[in-house]
């Protein structure tokens, strides 16, 4: 396991107020050893629940060349038809996946191919959950053209505590399934739309990791 490189400063900016908050209950409080210990396990559990937010765990995708592999860890909440209005202009399939501010936040790219379409959109910071969360929220949306000439969409959304959301995707570049593609800081959910005729291999209230987990397979 690694720290990503987005968790640099943070964790540098935390490291340096836990040294702070340190002192000056090593000066002022240690006289008082309940208050002394407690804010001492404050300051520790600070610490790691801040660097463990910013963990890449060594993980291998899985082989198959139609296979969607999961962008993100966390919960299966919505699988549904529905008309996707930004790019495609017709149905799809949306699945949707929430992720806690205890999983993992790397994103990964869910198939191989060519990235055709990427935007930024600000927005708002409803909670993740939210059924207008996915149009009206800080969002980035990428699509990736498999070289079956299928493409499918997922977006980046942000939720009431994420209010970063990193996206390296550029057009016309071939990218892999597995390969990392973005980063959420604390919390939010990705967006899948898939083709109708997607052999799905997930249900509503799944727990799926991202990079590892098979959404289901291109037809």
């Amino acid at each position: 396991m690694k720290i990503h490189k987005e968790g640099y400063t943070i964790i540098l900016v935390s490291l340096i107020i836990g040294a702070v908050l340190y002192t000056i209950n090593h000066t002022l409080l240690i006289d008082y050893p309940l208050f002394y210990w407690l804010l001492n396990a404050f300051i520790v559990v600070m610490l790691y629940l801040v660097i463990q937010f910013f963990r890449v765990p060594k993980r291998v995708s899985p082989q198959g060349e139609d296979l969607i592999i999961c962008p993100a860890d966390g919960k299966v909440v919505v699988i549904e038809e529905v008309e996707e209005t930004e790019y495609f202009n017709d149905k799809r399939i949306q699945v949707s996946i929430f992720m806690s501010p205890m999983n993992v936040h790397v994103n990964w790219n869910p198939i191989s191919g060519v990235t055709k379409y990427y935007k930024y959109h600000p927005g708002k910071f409803l909670v993740a959950w939210h059924p207008k969360s996915s149009t009206e929220n800080e969002r980035s949306t990428v699509v990736t053209q498999h070289k079956n000439g299928q493409e499918i969409l997922f977006r980046q959304i942000a939720g009431a505590v994420a209010r970063r959301i990193v996206c390296y995707a550029q057009k016309e570049k071939e990218v892999k399934a597995g390969s990392e593609f973005g980063f959420i800081k604390f919390g939010s959910r990705i967006d899948l739309f898939l083709p109708l005729n997607t052999e799905l291999n997930i249900n509503i209230d799944d727990v799926v990791q991202g990079k590892t987990t098979i959404i289901g397979k291109l037809k």
